[in-house]
C-alpha cells in the first residue's frame, strides 16, 4: 500500500513531520505484522497496548520509553535449539514494534501474564500546558503607563 500525500505537502507549512510520520507508519504496518497487538482507550487519557509473545519471557523483552517513541523489542536466546520439533507453528522470532505517542503520553505499567504482554499508557498534560479560563472583568480600563511616568517611578525608587 502507498499513500501518497504529496497534495497535502504543497498546501501546508510546518506538517513535514507528521507526513513523514505517516508515511512510515503505513510502509511498517504493510511490511512487519508479527507480534499482533491491540490498541485500547481504557480511559479518556488512559490507553492499552497488548501484544501477543507467546513463547517469550520477561528477559527476552526490552521496553524502551523515549520521547514520543516506545519500543517493545524482543529476542530469543535460541536455548531451546535442541529440541526436535516435529512441528513448529508457534513464531519466536525476533521482533521490533515501534509505537508513535502524542506529547505528555507515559508508560505507567508494563506486564506479562499468559503470553501477552500489557503496556499501560496514561497521559497527563502539565498543569501550565492545560487550558485556563480567564475571568472577565468589568469596569474602566487600566491607565495606561507612559514613558515619562516609567522614568519617574523610577526615580522615586531609587530615591527610596
Amino acid at each position: 500500500m502507498r499513500l501518497d500525500l504529496t497534495p497535502y505537502r504543497r498546501s501546508t507549512i510546518g506538517f513535514d513531520h507528521l507526513f513523514d510520520m505517516l508515511e512510515t507508519n503505513v510502509q511498517r504496518q504493510t511490511a512487519e505484522n508479527y507480534p499482533p497487538f491491540n490498541l485500547e482507550r481504557i480511559a479518556d487519557d488512559r490507553y492499552r497496548i497488548t501484544l501477543a509473545v507467546a513463547g517469550f519471557t520477561r528477559d527476552d523483552i526490552d521496553i524502551t520509553a523515549q520521547q514520543n517513541l516506545l519500543l517493545v523489542a524482543g529476542k530469543k536466546d535460541g536455548a531451546s535449539d535442541n529440541a526436535s520439533f516435529l512441528h513448529i507453528g508457534i513464531a519466536t522470532r525476533s521482533f521490533e514494534r515501534r509505537f508513535e505517542l502524542a506529547d505528555f503520553v507515559f508508560v505507567d505499567d508494563a506486564r506479562l501474564n499468559d503470553g501477552l504482554l500489557v503496556i499501560d499508557l496514561v497521559r497527563e498534560v502539565p498543569e501550565a500546558m492545560k487550558p485556563k479560563k480567564i475571568g472577565i472583568k468589568t469596569g474602566a480600563p487600566l491607565a495606561a503607563v507612559t514613558d515619562g511616568d516609567d522614568d519617574a517611578q523610577r526615580s522615586a525608587a531609587q530615591a527610596a
